[in-house]
C-alpha cells in the first residue's frame, strides 16, 4: 500500500515503482481519473454478503432467501461510500496538482494514488483529512436519512448499517499510523513541527507498525469480551484471520511508506558523475579475453564499442561477458556481446534525481553511455550499480 512517487490513502475497514497496468475492472474515470475495482473485492463482497445476510435474519426474518440480495445491496452501497471517500481525496490532490494515476476499491477498502507529495504540511494534513471528514459527512447524512423511515424495514436496516459503517471508516482512519489517513496527519504535524518531512514520515510508519500490533492482537480479544461465552469457534477464527490480514496490511504500508521516503530522500543525492564507470574504448573485433586485459590496465569497469573513426557505435552487456566460459573468451568478439548504441542509450553527465530515473525508464537497458556537454564520453552507468545505491537508501545503509 505504497507509492514510490506520492502517496496512497486508504479507506474502509482497513483502510510504489508504480505499477502502469491495469489495476483491475475499470468501472469508469470520475474527473478523469480511472477506478478499478479488483478481484479482492469480490471475496469481500462476498464475506460481506454472508455476514450481512445472517444478522438479517435475526432483525428481518421475514425476507428468507432474500436477506442476502439485501446484504449485496450494502456491500455495494458500502464501496460506493468509500469511492466517495477515495474521490475526496483525489479533488483535493487536484486542486494541489499533485496528479492522482488511479483509484482502487479492494479487499479492505480503497486506494488513491497520488503522484506527487504535498509541498507543505498544512496540503499533507489537509489531503489525509479530507477522507475522513467525507466519511463523517456521509454517516451524518445516513443518520437523518434513518430518521424518515422505520427502523425495522429494510430501508431502515440499510441505512443504519451505512451509517455505522462510514462512521467506522472515518474512526479507523483517523487512527494516528501509516498507512492510514491519520498517519498521514500525524506525519504533517512532525513535520510542521520539525521543518522535516522525513522526520515525520519516521514517526507516523513507527506509530502503524506498534497499531498493527494493537489490531494483531487486540481485535480478537475486543471482539471476544462482546461477544460472551456463546461465541462459536467459527466467528472467533474469522475475526483471527481478518485481525492478521489486517495488521499485516497495515505494517507493510507503514514499512513501504518509510521506504519510499528514504527512497525519495535519496533521488536528489543521486549524480552521473559520481555513478559512472570508467570505460575502455575497443573496436567490435576485439577478442573478449584481449578487452578485459585492456579494461584491467585501465582500471574501467565498463567497455564501449567504437568504429574505425572513434565513435561509439555500442555497449558491452556485463550480464553477456559474465556468461561467456573463461576458456571461450579469446575466441569471442565484443562486438557478439554488445547493444547498439541507440539514442535512448545516451545519457547527459548533468542529469541527476528524478530526471535520471525518467530518462532510464524511457528506454530500459542494462548499460548507458555518460556523455560530457562537449559530446565526448565520460564514462558508463550501470543500472546494477545505481540499483545498489537505491537499495541502500532504502534500507538505511550507507551507500
Amino acid at each position: 500500500m505504497s507509492d514510490t512517487r506520492g502517496q496512497q490513502t486508504t479507506a474502509g475497514p482497513g483502510g510504489k515503482k508504480p505499477e502502469e497496468r491495469p489495476g483491475g475492472i475499470l468501472m469508469g474515470r470520475p474527473f478523469g481519473v480511472p477506478v478499478y475495482v479488483t478481484p479482492s473485492w469480490f471475496v469481500i463482497a462476498a464475506l460481506i454478503t454472508w455476514l450481512f445476510g445472517g444478522q438479517l435474519a435475526d432483525v428481518l426474518p421475514e425476507l428468507g432467501g432474500t436477506r442476502y440480495l439485501v446484504s449485496l445491496s450494502f456491500a455495494v452501497a458500502f464501496y460506493a461510500s468509500v469511492l466517495v471517500h477515495e474521490l475526496a481525496h483525489t479533488l483535493v490532490a487536484l486542486r494541489y496538482k499533485l496528479g492522482v494515476r488511479r483509484i482502487q476499491l479492494q479487499f479492505f477498502g480503497g486506494v488513491s494514488e497520488i503522484e506527487k507529495e504535498a509541498e507543505t504540511p498544512a496540503r499533507e494534513f489537509w489531503l489525509a483529512f479530507v477522507g475522513p471528514l467525507l466519511s463523517l459527512v456521509l454517516g451524518g447524512l445516513f443518520y437523518l436519512a434513518l430518521l424518515a423511515v422505520e427502523p425495522a424495514t429494510v430501508p431502515g436496516v440499510l441505512l443504519a448499517g451505512l451509517m455505522v459503517s462510514n462512521l467506522v471508516v472515518a474512526a479507523f482512519n483517523l487512527l494516528p499510523g501509516m498507512p492510514l489517513d491519520g498517519g498521514r496527519m500525524l506525519r504533517a504535524v512532525v513535520w510542521g513541527l520539525t521543518g522535516r518531512p522525513m522526520a515525520g514520515t519516521v514517526a507516523a510508519a513507527w506509530a502503524g507498525r506498534a497499531l498493527a500490533l494493537v489490531v494483531l492482537f487486540g481485535l480478537p480479544m475486543v471482539s471476544a469480551a462482546r461477544s460472551g461465552p456463546d461465541r462459536s469457534g467459527t466467528d472467533s477464527l474469522i475475526d483471527a484471520v481478518l485481525s492478521a490480514v489486517l495488521a499485516v496490511i497495515i505494517w507493510n504500508g507503514a514499512s513501504g511508506s518509510l521506504r519510499n521516503a528514504r527512497l525519495r530522500e535519496a533521488l536528489p543525492a543521486l549524480r552521473l558523475s559520481e555513478l559512472a564507470r570508467r570505460a575502455v574504448e575497443v573496436p567490435a573485433d576485439t577478442p573478449l579475453g584481449e578487452a578485459l586485459r585492456r579494461a584491467r590496465e585501465a582500471q574501467a569497469g565498463a567497455m564501449v564499442i567504437v568504429d574505425s573513426s572513434g565513435e561509439p557505435t555500442g555497449l558491452v552487456k556485463e550480464a553477456s561477458v559474465n556468461a561467456v566460459p573463461e576458456h571461450r573468451r579469446p575466441w569471442v568478439a565484443v562486438g557478439a556481446l554488445a547493444r547498439q548504441l541507440e539514442p535512448g542509450l545516451r545519457l547527459d553527465l548533468g542529469l541527476d534525481g528524478e530526471d535520471l530515473l525518467t530518462a532510464l525508464r524511457r528506454t530500459p537497458a542494462s548499460e548507458y553511455l555518460v556523455l560530457r556537454p562537449d559530446g565526448t564520453a565520460y564514462g558508463v552507468l550501470a543500472l546494477v550499480d545505481l540499483e545498489k545505491r537505491l537499495s541502500a537508501a532504502v534500507a538505511g545503509r550507507p551507500a
